[in-house]
């Protein structure tokens, strides 16, 4: 039987750990968290972009915990505003705002962009790490336009106002099942999830190699 490999979740929400380790299930992974492993600090985020930040996070709680670890950065690109709010889609508007008043503030600033000229996508960035800062990553990217007014009581964040050509809905119209089947954020996991079983073949090769 193989042994299983411990993965690093770099949250310190038990919800998101056990999300990913649902999603990681099919895979020999003891899926773990920050605060499991006794990791209590926070990296603070000073990358330029998504990729930046995911693996500004993954090496730091790899190197940390010494475990394989996986960290993740996503947010909003809207062209019209040259891809802001982008890194800084979660804190667009100023601090300790709620999800509402985000997007209002974005609507606000849209507000003389015509319809043509409002494409925008979300995109996650997904990023493993290893303690020995080696490194692998992955992406989801979902195309679609801002709206001019919230549609949807699903989903959390800018969903409201991103609207998806292909099913004429929001993202916070759509079921739960299929917005989590077809999102940046499960894009990027099943991209990142095919990383980590080609990881853990090798590793396990290795492992029959040393016997």
């Amino acid at each position: 039987m193989m042994s299983q490999t411990k993965l690093l979740v770099a949250t310190h929400n038990p919800g998101k750990a056990r999300d990913y380790a649902h999603l990681l299930a099919g895979l020999p992974l003891a899926v773990t968290w920050l605060d499991e492993v006794g990791v209590t600090e926070a990296v603070e985020e000073t990358g330029a972009t998504f990729t930046e930040n995911a693996l500004l996070k993954a090496r730091h709680y790899a190197a940390t915990a010494g475990l394989l670890t996986w960290a993740d950065d996503s947010g909003l690109e809207v062209d019209a505003l040259g891809g802001r709010p982008g890194v800084y889609s979660a804190r667009y508007g100023g601090p300790d705002l709620s999800d509402r008043q985000r997007y209002a503030a974005l609507l606000r600033e849209l507000a003389a962009v015509p319809e043509a000229e409002r494409s925008a996508r979300f995109r996650c960035v997904v990023a493993l790490a290893r303690p020995d800062g080696s490194a692998w990553l992955a992406e989801g990217v979902v195309e679609g336009h801002i709206l001019t007014a919230p549609r949807g009581d699903n989903g959390f964040g800018y969903d409201p106002i991103f609207f998806l050509a292909d099913y004429g809905a929001s993202m916070a119209e759509l079921p739960v099942q299929l917005r989590n089947q077809i999102s940046h954020r499960a894009i990027a996991s099943q991209n990142a999830q095919r990383i980590l079983a080609d990881l853990l073949k090798q590793e396990s090769q290795h492992e029959k190699a040393d016997q």
